[in-house]
């Protein structure tokens, strides 16, 4: 198997399930062992993400903070892989912002694709990605020079045994990041990495010379 980031081989099976790879330092989930689209949506619908819930929107809030302390009103952002409670969208079109939304099974209106935008957000998103050097590439395309990209994912920093992490155990979770993994997407894909935590990370598209 190779990797469904850099597409080097994957050598080394550190669980029953996952490869470590030794070239942008990702876990990388064995094919074999994916859901398919119908378990996914499945799974996805039992997602209790209620855009008025409190708590819900805590949670999202770096997002939504980085967005309202970085662009007014007048930009047009893409919440890219919404699901079916788009609740930082919510947040923002409260205040006047102009979200697009897209989900492939909640939103799956592609007519996002006839625009350019000024940040793109995707929250607990990427570790869903099968191939995300396509979705990075895909989404890259549609920034504007300098836009964000404004990324909420869980990375690995060694918290406990890599086996028994929570995060691993998600069944839908393919593709779980490392510090590491940002740098290599920010060498390889032309961004500069603006923050980067343990749950959030902020990546903006280098203006073309």
């Amino acid at each position: 198997m190779e990797c469904i980031l850099c597409q080097n081989p994957l050598t080394s099976k550190i669980d029953p399930q996952y490869f470590h790879c030794a070239t942008c330092f990702a876990y990388v989930k064995d094919v074999d062992y994916y859901f398919s689209s119908e378990q996914e949506k499945r799974h996805y619908e039992f997602h209790n993400n209620d855009v008025n819930d409190l708590g819900y929107q805590k949670f999202t809030s770096p997002i939504t903070n980085e967005v309202l302390a970085c662009f007014s009103s007048d930009t047009l952002g893409l919440d890219f892989g919404c699901g079916k409670g788009p609740v930082i969208t919510k947040q923002l079109i409260d205040r006047g912002y102009s979200v697009h939304l897209y989900d492939p099974y909640f939103y799956p209106d592609k007519s996002y694709v006839n625009h350019q935008y000024d940040y793109i957000f995707s929250c607990e998103v990427f570790e869903h990605f099968h191939h995300p050097h396509q979705e990075i590439i895909h989404l890259k395309s549609l920034l504007k020079s300098g836009g964000l990209l404004l990324i909420m994912t869980h990375l690995y920093e060694n918290q406990r045994p890599f086996e028994s992490w929570y995060y691993r155990k998600d069944e839908t979770h393919v593709f779980i990041y490392t510090a590491q993994t940002f740098e290599y997407i920010a060498q390889q894909y032309d961004f500069e990495i603006l923050k980067i935590s343990e749950r959030f990370i902020v990546l903006k598209s280098n203006v073309l010379s």
